[in-house]
This record gives C-alpha cells, sequence and structure tokens, in this order.
C-alpha cells in the first residue's frame, strides 16, 4: 500500500500495543517502523532498472527481516526508553506486528511481495485492493486522531482506536469477499467467450473496490474485461489483446527477461515501438485511461535495452501519465456505478 496508509497503520499498531504505557512514543514508534519496510526505494539510485523493479518488497518485507528487527528494537527501545514502563517483550510485540501488518496488507495488492525471501523470490499476490483505498485509510486515520485527544490512560482513547483498526480490517474482508465473487463472475462470462482460457487474474481499478478488471490468458493471447459491483447483469464485455511472445524469439531466456516474465507472472504482452525497440507490457496494472478509451497507455511498460551483439541487457521504464481529467473521472465514476464504458 502506499506510505500514507503503512504510516498510519503503524501507529494505529503501535496505540493498539503500548499506547497506555507509552503515550505518544507508541504510535510514533509504530509509524516510523510502519514506513521502514518501504525505504528500500532508497536504494534505487544503485541500482539498474531491473534490479530495482524486483527488489522492491523484497528483504524488507521478509519474515527474516521482520525478526531480525524485531528483536533488535526490542532491546534498542528499552534501553532507550527507561522510563517508559514498556518491557523488552512488549517492544518487541509493537514492532513485530508493525511490521507485520505492513507485509501482510502488502500481500493484498497486485505488486508482490516475496514474504520468503532469501530463500525464495516467490511474489505473494493476492489482488484483492488496490494500492491507494481511501476507504480502508480513512477510517483507520479517523480512529487514530480521535483516540489522540484523549490522555493515555482514558480508556476512550483505546476504544476509538480500536474502532478505526476494526472497521478498517472489516473493509479488508469485505475485499477479499468481492475477490471471491468477482472472479466467479469473470469465469461464468468466459465459459462462453474464451471457454479454453488457462488462468485469470483479477484486480480492482484505482482508488476503489467495486469496479474490477480482469485478465485472461489463453494460448495466444488475453481477454481483458472489467465488472462493477453495480453492473445491472453479469455480463462482461472482454477485448482481445494478443500476446506476441514471439518478438522476443531468442530473447526469452535471457536473464532481464526471464525477470520481467517472472515479476509479471506471464500476464505481458510484448510491441515494438516506433523506433523498432521491444517493449513489454504488464497488463494487472492497467492503463493510465482505466481502460475506458482507446488511446491509453499500460502503466507498467518496460523498453528492452540491447547490447551490440544483440542480446537484452537492461530495461528503462518510461511511465505514462496517469491523469483522471474531468471528462474521464466523469467515465470512470460512471463506470463504477455500472453505467456502460462509452458515454454520450
Amino acid at each position: 500500500m502506499d506510505s500514507v496508509t503503512q504510516i498510519t497503520l503503524g501507529a494505529a499498531v503501535g496505540e493498539a500495543t503500548a499506547g497506555r504505557e507509552a503515550d505518544l512514543k507508541a504510535p510514533l514508534w509504530g509509524a516510523a517502523f510502519g514506513l521502514l519496510p518501504d525505504l528500500d526505494v532508497l536504494a534505487n539510485p544503485f541500482l539498474t532498472e531491473i534490479q530495482a523493479l524486483t527488489m522492491h518488497r523484497s528483504v524488507t518485507h521478509s519474515l527474516v527481516f521482520i525478526a531480525l528487527v524485531s528483536v533488535c528494537a526490542a532491546y534498542g527501545l528499552r534501553r532507550f526508553h527507561r522510563d517508559v514502563p514498556v518491557s523488552t517483550g512488549q517492544w518487541g510485540a509493537l514492532v513485530a506486528l508493525t511490521l507485520g501488518t505492513h507485509v501482510g496488507l502488502d500481500c493484498l495488492t497486485t505488486y508482490g511481495t516475496q514474504v520468503f525471501w532469501p530463500f525464495s523470490n516467490y511474489p505473494v499476490i493476492y489482488g484483492a485492493v488496490f494500492v491507494i483505498d481511501p476507504l480502508y485509510t480513512l477510517p483507520l486515520a479517523a480512529g487514530l486522531l480521535v483516540s489522540l485527544r484523549w490522555n493515555a490512560t482514558v480508556p476512550a482513547r483505546r476504544w476509538a482506536n480500536y474502532v478505526g483498526l476494526a472497521l478498517s480490517s472489516a473493509y479488508l474482508l469485505f475485499t477479499v469477499v468481492n475477490k471471491e465473487h468477482v472472479k466467479q463472475v469473470f469465469e461464468e462470462a468466459l465459459s462462453d467467450t474464451a471457454p479454453h482460457y488457462e488462468r485469470i487474474f483479477t484486480s480492482p481499478t484505482p482508488f476503489n473496490n467495486l469496479l474490477w478488471q480482469g485478465v485472461a490468458e489463453t494460448k495466444d493471447g488475453y481477454y481483458v474485461g472489467d465488472y462493477s459491483l453495480l453492473d445491472p447483469d453479469r455480463s462482461v464485455n472482454f477485448q482481445y489483446v494478443p500476446k506476441q511472445h514471439d518478438l522476443l524469439e531468442d530473447q526469452w531466456d535471457t536473464p532481464v527477461v526471464r525477470e520481467l516474465r517472472r515479476f509479471s507472472q506471464g500476464y505481458f504482452v510484448v510491441r515494438r515501438d516506433g523506433g523498432g525497440a521491444l517493449r513489454i507490457h504488464d497488463l494487472r496494472f492497467g492503463r493510465n485511461d482505466v481502460g475506458l478509451t482507446d488511446d491509453g497507455e499500460y502503466l507498467f511498460t518496460y523498453r528492452l535495452r540491447a547490447g551490440p551483439d544483440g542480446t537484452i541487457i537492461g530495461i528503462t521504464r518510461p511511465e505514462p501519465p496517469f491523469e483522471l481529467n474531468a471528462a474521464l473521472l466523469r467515465q470512470f465514476l460512471a463506470r463504477i456505478q455500472g453505467q456502460p464504458e462509452s458515454l454520450p
């Protein structure tokens, strides 16, 4: 999730764990450790594009990292705050729960979280919530902010924070139930459109959990469609997107292409741009027009860079602007509400 959400979640977890004993120190340390895993991006200037892509959410999001940091931080915080009646174990619980909830929340998004690093680079991906979702963050922030109006020993302070955590957690459960329902809808629609599809990936569109995208893989391409929980029926209008994986030819097993294939979980298409260079588009993250126009650009696009002998040795990542202008925003909101994609 976005850093603001992770800081808020960390502060709420810190308050729930040790707010009564440590007062404001608990949510402040919770916020700090809630942000810590995402600081892996600070290494990006020293990494290649492909390394930055695949290392994000690896080391600092692993169970090994959680265990080591929790133990070290527990003893460090106990020594640093000698006058605070919080035990070493309680400090350790605050850090472990803060880091654990951060990683768990990231696993519910689409990017992929390498929880088992260094033993495995397998990315845990559930894809139930968009990386920025106000309906998750706002109740969490409201409960935390209301709670901090009271002194540490006042029961209302703890309960206000608990309510915020409970509401945001209930929303996450709602997103999981949504995903299972939406997956069933897509599977039913595909039984008519592409009965021989191999697998499907579903994910929510930006900033909401009502409008979903489905990407179904077949032998030669993908069927991409969207479905809103507010649609009048369970029909899905799919668009076929050819893979064109053959454009990679003998580059298929080069290290760079292999990493991109792994990161995208195989949900990618290959195209040549106007200059003849190959580009790989990851379909899971959608387009900057939210799939509502004919000229949108894929948000996760990788331009392959070849060496003197023609072998792919690196990538550059052009990032198209993600701007919801007034017309597109109206169309997006209408689509969420179950109206057709094309509006007069």
